[in-house]
């Protein structure tokens, strides 16, 4: 189509949608943009630029983001200023190509480096006006149109940089456009993407698609015959069409349920478009008549609602032939919104701004204007952006039926902080359909949540652990951090000096000391230490690892005692992986009596004949040794992935699930349990654990997690 037709139906489709609206100025950017590509001779293909401007005019967003679209490229070349725009176009559009050029700076793939704070500008901004946003998506429509257009095939770039594309196409806008709702771009994108990343699947899905069309057509059109008929005769107005599914959400499936093309019932849809909501129902209610319904298969999206606001009633039919056949049931306003997404509530014209985000119909819009004011650096906002807006979620509903979404792993603590912070800091347990679960349950789609409270606010230090897994989301872990730094310095030290204590105290350290172990962690005092803990900005865990590591590199010297010679057949047969005097692979043995781990704190005694026996140096046979002049310095030398045993002890208060209780959290680390042996007497519970583990960080770990069970009272390392 030539350039000047292409133009009269961009500024007909936006007069059409905006006939009060200034249409004038989109032919005012054109002009600026032809004599910019004119005068510097810009290799900008004003066809791209015209497309992706129609995407936008399709979307029925107003002139003022259109025009933004149209004189983008040559805004982003630098060819032109934003008070150049301003003085031509307005400052509207000014302000749309400056969000948009924002946007454009970022290498999606490489957001945690130098990206962090202009993607959280750029997002707020997307708050106040998305617009910016739309604009995005559009021009990364049509990047992915000319990847396979076979007129600019030379023009696409090198095949790492094109994968790139296709890649933060699927990981990053596909998602946002999602959940924006504009399905007609996420579709799109999507299957770009997939045509790209994976051109074989691409292919044989079309082929598959194409080779089975004529058969399909007949059917639905039979399906759609039948329906019509029955909503005359029921007195139901409503428009009834077939649609495809577009091929990424086919290869979702097929990857997702691990079954083939043949085995994939709802290729092809019906979509009954209604007035009202009661003819959505009475419409339902006629198909189910016709047509025997799949129970597993339905879904009711009106009265509950996804969380970027799609409505429409979802259900599944063995209809005419015995054949399977999903239809969709909605009103006019939900079919376009479902079309339109974020866009039908922006009826920009000129002189209008955004629509009113107190509406809340979008909550994404909301949290982002949350997430700014509680995270403490722009990292921790790229990181909630992260688990919270680009993974896969889930949707569940509160005690009043109100659907809340969430990241795909949340648990009903990250519920709790989504409704509100205060709901979260008070945060006690929680009930899934009727059942009290442990705080890491993670949450299903179709889930009722109800938080259980306290009165007073008392959020954990616990929670903010990822080894625990009691959230997924980073928004909530930053509103934890938000309200330890109100609680002020001087309680902040007095915490954390207690957790460190106590986690010292474990370690049984006999030669470092937290002065050492603060400026091995790079902080300027001990106090700077504590209020770290304090804060939650680094857990305990942590100052263990610190604290061991240190440990080791204080232990004085010994003057080593020469072990046997190893025979060679057997260098590799170390059972230990010892390092003496820098001879890797010394043949050693692990003492019973202490069951040393690589990370422990070990001596080697030189046996007659048996090589080195590697004991803890706090073991009760080495400090009482006879035999002095045997004991060896030695080390663990390279880390390897050997499991050993470890005893632990616990002593605790009965109660049914204590064992379950105990062997999960020690499983959640991925340690295993060889034997547990457990006594019960007069409401306490004794019990021993052998685990198998591979280092002392991971016994410290293990230790910790289970001391902090509410039930138990003690736990400690035991010898054999």
């Amino acid at each position: 189509m030539p350039i000047e037709q292409l133009l009269n139906a961009l500024v007909e489709v936006v007069s059409g949608n905006h006939p009060d609206a200034d249409v004038t100025l989109v032919r005012r950017g054109f002009d600026l943009l032809s004599e910019s590509v004119q005068a510097d001779g810009l290799t900008v293909d004003i066809r791209d630029s015209l497309e992706t401007a129609q995407v936008l005019a399709d979307l029925r967003v107003g002139p003022a983001a259109t025009t933004a679209a149209l004189v983008a490229p040559v805004f982003l070349e630098g060819i032109t200023t934003t008070s150049a725009i301003g003085e031509l176009l307005g400052e509207e559009v000014a302000g749309l190509l400056e969000g948009v050029h924002k946007l454009a700076m970022i290498r999606w793939d490489r957001i945690e480096d130098e990206a962090a704070e202009t993607l959280r500008k750029m997002f707020l901004a997307m708050a106040q006006d998305v617009r910016v946003v739309l604009i995005v998506l559009a021009i990364r429509v049509q990047m992915m149109r000319s990847l396979h257009d076979p007129e600019r095939s030379d023009d696409k770039g090198s095949d790492d940089q094109v994968e790139r594309i296709a890649r933060e196409t699927l990981d990053v806008f596909a998602p946002l456009a999602n959940r924006l709702g504009i399905w007609q771009i996420k579709w799109e994108l999507e299957d770009a993407a997939l045509r790209t990343l994976k051109p074989d699947s691409f292919a044989e899905l079309t082929r598959l698609l194409a080779d089975g069309r004529r058969r399909r057509d007949a059917f639905i059109s039979e399906v759609l015959d039948a329906l019509r008929a029955a909503l005359d005769e029921g007195g139901i107005s409503a428009t009834v069409k077939g649609r495809s599914k577009h091929v990424f959400s086919i290869y979702k499936k097929m990857q997702r349920k691990q079954v083939s093309f043949d085995q994939i019932y709802d290729v092809s849809a019906v979509r009954v478009v209604t007035k009202r909501v009661q003819d959505c129902y009475a419409a339902l209610g006629l198909v189910h008549a016709m047509w025997v319904p799949i129970p597993s298969e339905f879904d009711d999206y009106i009265a509950k609602p996804k969380g970027n606001g799609y409505q429409s009633l979802h259900t599944a039919v063995i209809g005419p032939g015995g054949r399977p056949v999903e239809v969709q049931i909605r009103t006019r306003d939900m079919h376009e919104f479902a079309e339109f997404g974020v866009a039908a509530h922006w009826a920009y014209k000129e002189s209008r701004k955004a629509g009113d985000l107190s509406q809340n119909k979008f909550m994404l819009l909301r949290q982002l204007m949350d997430w700014e004011r509680e995270a403490g650096t722009p990292h921790q906002f790229v990181e909630s952006l992260k688990t919270d807006i680009f993974e896969d979620q889930v949707y569940v509903f509160t005690p009043n039926g109100d659907i809340v979404d969430l990241p795909l792993g949340a648990t009903p603590l990250d519920f709790a902080y989504r409704i509100h912070t205060m709901v979260g800091h008070r945060c006690r347990g929680a009930r899934i359909n009727d059942q009290i679960v442990p705080l890491d349950y993670q949450l299903k789609t179709g889930d009722r949540v109800e938080v259980l409270t306290q009165k007073q606010p008392q959020p954990s230090r616990d929670w903010m652990n990822p080894d625990f897994a009691y959230l997924k989301t980073s928004s909530a872990r930053q509103k934890i951090r938000h309200w330890y730094r109100q609680q002020g310095r001087d309680e902040a030290v007095a915490q954390g000096r207690e957790l460190v204590q106590k986690e010292l105290a474990r370690l049984e350290l006999t030669h470092a000391t937290i002065e050492e172990v603060a400026e091995h962690l790079k902080y300027a005092t001990v106090d700077d230490l504590y209020a770290s803990i304090g804060y939650g900005d680094r857990s305990s865990q942590s100052i263990a690892s610190g604290a061991l590591h240190v440990e080791r590199d204080k232990l004085p010297p010994e003057e080593p005692i020469i072990p046997p010679s190893v025979p060679p057949s057997r260098k590799k047969k170390s059972a230990s992986g010892l390092r003496l005097d820098g001879v890797d692979d010394i043949l050693g043995k692990r003492a019973r009596c202490c069951n040393p781990v690589p990370g422990d704190a070990v001596v080697g005694f030189v046996t007659r004949g048996r090589g080195v026996i590697i004991h803890r140096r706090d073991c009760n046979n080495i400090v009482d040794s006879p035999e002095p002049e045997r004991l060896v310095d030695i080390d663990w030398g390279p880390e390897d992935s050997e499991r050993h045993t470890v005893d632990v002890e616990i002593r605790a208060n009965d109660r049914p699930g204590l064992m379950g209780e105990l062997s999960k959290l020690v499983s959640n680390v991925g340690v295993n349990i060889t034997a547990a042996r457990a006594e019960v007497s007069r409401g306490a519970a004794w019990l021993r654990l052998s685990l198998e583990l591979r280092s002392a960080e991971q016994v410290a770990n293990v230790l910790q997690r289970i001391d902090r069970h509410p039930a138990v009272l003690e736990v400690r390392r035991v010898a054999r």
